[in-house]
């Protein structure tokens, strides 16, 4: 049957139903829970579908959708079904970066204009199995998801029957039973097609292919409206499927250092500097620091050209890394509005971290203002480093947050930088910095220190300090520096006999 379903009174989706579904996101619910999505997000086959500006984890879910014909009210599991006068397919899309913000009610992730695409053909759900219904989905011709209902957590009439215990199922109401695994993150291009089917009856009835395409939304969120898209890790592995398909390292053992990447292990290390070892630190200048990373053949510690927005504060903490590129004008449109690499990058900041920002030694553009120096304060950074410029600079230093910069400048970053990425391999002031490198920073300068190395290089620092301490200590006694500093044989041994 043609048909189309443009206003319903209700539709209500739920989050998981499927075993294969269940299994991929290793949780496997006792009894089905579920959400609401506004009749707004209907559409039609042929449509598009937007993934607003700033996000990246725009989501496809095929769904069997179910259309109430007739009302239904604490209706019995046998009489569920019915109550069902349509079956079609649905795609129940999602978009991950607000999922977090939503808690579960998916309110904004699953709720935007044309994220339930319906149709095009309803099948008589009389005509039909329930058991024994089919649901596909393919991505740019390329199958992805092919799953029967004989693989559900949940019966179809369960979910009839269950919502019918808490209100009226109206005619019209739609409900959407779940997706099964191969659900996936699309792309502005991407063709969606899904079908609904009953391979075993005769025909087969069919719902025909569901077709959305996805376009690329050009308006930001307003970050004075409400709370902003983010996303981590673990949003990136379930809005793409695993570990592996979201470019994320993955271990077979998770026990095993030795199956496990060094990009693995420095995800791990961020803001994991133990309390002991980050006092060690906070008491180790950067100059005796830097002295015995070069003893050890690092000569490359150095981020240069970099002074503190607040005079005699100190850094320490784990590098979280953003990287600007230099401004083009449609790169510029593409990703310097909405929720950009830089918000995200402040917004996903833990405690102990320290941003670390590349933007090419360029001073003639701010890389940070105020807001986002609150924002970083308020998520328990450690501090900010930038060999860039700071805009709003005496405001950034009554906040408190600790920066290190080029100094002040009145640009915004369009000037002159575009935010790409986060948490990559960067260049800053000269050295290379990767997430999860050891930052400290005081008055004579910021320098990076590998995490292999720290506790080897701070317990030594310390010793050196404790020495250069008790030579001072000789010198202000009177006694010449030549064969005091640094200490021949004699010296040493009253070093070392000191009480």
């Amino acid at each position: 049957m043609t048909a189309s379903i443009t206003r319903p009174g209700k539709i209500i989706a739920i989050h998981l139903s499927y075993g294969s579904r269940a299994d991929q996101r290793g949780r496997r619910p006792a009894a089905p829970s579920y959400f609401f999505k506004p009749a707004s997000s209907v559409g039609v086959s042929g449509g598009t579908v937007e993934r607003p500006a700033g996000t990246e984890l725009l989501a496809f879910e095929g769904e069997i959708a179910l259309v109430i014909g007739a009302p239904a009210r604490r209706v019995a599991l046998a009489d569920a079904w019915d109550h069902v006068a349509w079956v079609t397919a649905s795609n129940d899309l999602g978009l991950y970066d607000l999922r977090a913000n939503d808690k579960g009610s998916n309110v904004r992730s699953k709720g935007g204009d044309g994220y339930t695409p319906l149709g095009p053909e309803f099948i008589d759900a009389r005509t039909v199995d329930p058991t024994a219904l089919r649901v596909r989905a393919w991505v740019n011709g390329e199958l992805r998801q092919d799953d029967t209902t004989a693989g559900l957590i949940f019966p179809l009439a369960q979910l009839v029957a269950d919502l019918s215990q808490h209100f009226t199922l109206e005619t019209g109401d739609v409900i959407l039973t779940g997706t099964p695994a191969g659900s996936s993150v699309i792309v502005p291009g991407d063709v969606v097609e899904i079908e609904v089917d009953a391979p075993d009856a005769a025909g087969p009835p069919s719902s025909g292919r569901l077709v959305t395409t996805v376009v690329q939304g050009d308006v930001p969120f307003d970050p004075e409206l409400g709370s902003l898209p983010a996303v981590d890790d673990l949003q990136r592995t379930e809005a793409w499927g695993s570990a592996e398909a979201a470019g994320l390292a993955a271990s077979t053992d998770p026990s095993s250092s030795e199956e496990r990447s060094d990009e693995t292990k420095r995800r791990e290390s961020h803001g994991t500097l133990s309390p002991e070892l980050r006092r060690k630190l906070l008491a180790a200048p950067t100059a005796g620091l830097s002295a015995q990373l070069r003893k050890r053949g690092h000569h490359a510690c150095f981020v240069d050209g970099l002074a503190a927005n607040i005079p005699g504060v100190k850094i320490v903490g784990t590098a979280k890394t953003l990287r600007f590129v230099p401004f083009r004008e449609d790169l510029f449109a593409a990703h310097g509005g909405g929720y950009n690499a830089q918000k995200r990058a402040f917004d996903a900041v833990g405690e102990g971290e320290v941003i670390v920002i590349e933007a090419r030694g360029d001073a003639t553009s701010g890389t940070l203002g105020d807001i986002l120096a609150l924002r970083a304060q308020t998520r328990g950074a450690a501090g900010v480093v930038t060999d860039g410029g700071v805009r709003d600079f005496d405001a950034v230093a009554e906040i408190g947050l600790p920066v290190f910069s080029q100094g002040a400048h009145p640009s915004v970053l369009g000037r002159r930088h575009v935010p790409w990425d986060v948490d990559v391999t960067i260049s800053c002031g000269g050295a290379t910095v990767q997430p999860g490198d050891v930052i400290v920073a005081d008055s004579d300068g910021v320098i990076v220190i590998p995490p292999a190395l720290v506790e080897d290089v701070v317990d030594a620092t310390l010793a050196q300090e404790d020495e250069d301490t008790w030579i001072a200590e000789q010198v202000a006694a009177g006694h010449p520096v030549d064969g005091l500093f640094p200490m021949n044989a004699e010296w040493r041994a009253r070093y070392e006999a000191r009480s």
